[in-house]
């Protein structure tokens, strides 16, 4: 059975973007050479990302430039090369290489596809996609990166989580930028993690 995770940077008061939609404080101010390694290692290990239309044009746009390749070229390499899946009910096409368009409901496809074999799945960005899944108790791990920033007003990962559920932390890794890299597997009942 394929997993599906979450990577996403939020605040420190625990919002992935400001009240506006911007996620430009999330942006370091300076390189952080251990934050890029893992960067590195993080986007070459395979799998298959997941987006909503927001996070994919962004990262489509980004990524693919002369810019991302000159500055990050391993991780922009990853990223072009990886499986991707985007959700969108309003995009015509999706252009980036190795992408998959869905225009039907995410949370029976992610469904259908944890039950398939194939490689893990990860979800970048994309808010509403990561709280409808996590309603739905798909969601098998979540690494956040809390940026040393407090933004006041935003949106929340999980606005449309309506029970709690409670998730186990699995480690944790303080990068020289001030920045947390946390951990957390889902907790099921008895103690057992999701298999």
């Amino acid at each position: 059975m394929r997993k599906l995770s979450v990577f996403e940077s939020i605040s420190v008061d625990g919002f992935f973007t400001d009240a506006e939609g911007d996620m430009s404080w999330a942006k370091p101010a300076e390189r952080d050479p251990e934050l890029d390694a893992f960067s590195k290692d993080s986007s070459t290990r395979g799998g298959t990302l997941i987006f909503g239309r927001v996070t994919y044009e962004m990262m489509a746009g980004f990524w693919t430039s002369d810019m991302a390749k000159q500055m990050m070229p391993e991780v922009a390499g990853g990223m072009n090369a990886s499986p991707k899946i985007v959700f969108s009910k309003t995009l015509a096409s999706a252009d980036w290489a190795g992408t998959r368009l869905v225009k039907t409901d995410p949370v029976a496809e992610i469904r259908r596809l944890k039950q398939e074999s194939g490689p893990d799945m990860c979800i970048l960005g994309s808010g509403s996609i990561v709280s409808q899944l996590s309603a739905a108790g798909l969601i098998d791990a979540y690494q956040f990166v809390v940026v040393p920033v407090v933004i006041g007003k935003g949106r929340s990962l999980f606005e449309t989580v309506r029970d709690p559920f409670p998730i186990k932390l699995e480690s944790s890794r303080a990068f020289p930028s001030g920045r947390v890299l946390l951990t957390y597997s889902k907790e099921v009942p008895g103690g057992k993690q999701p298999g």
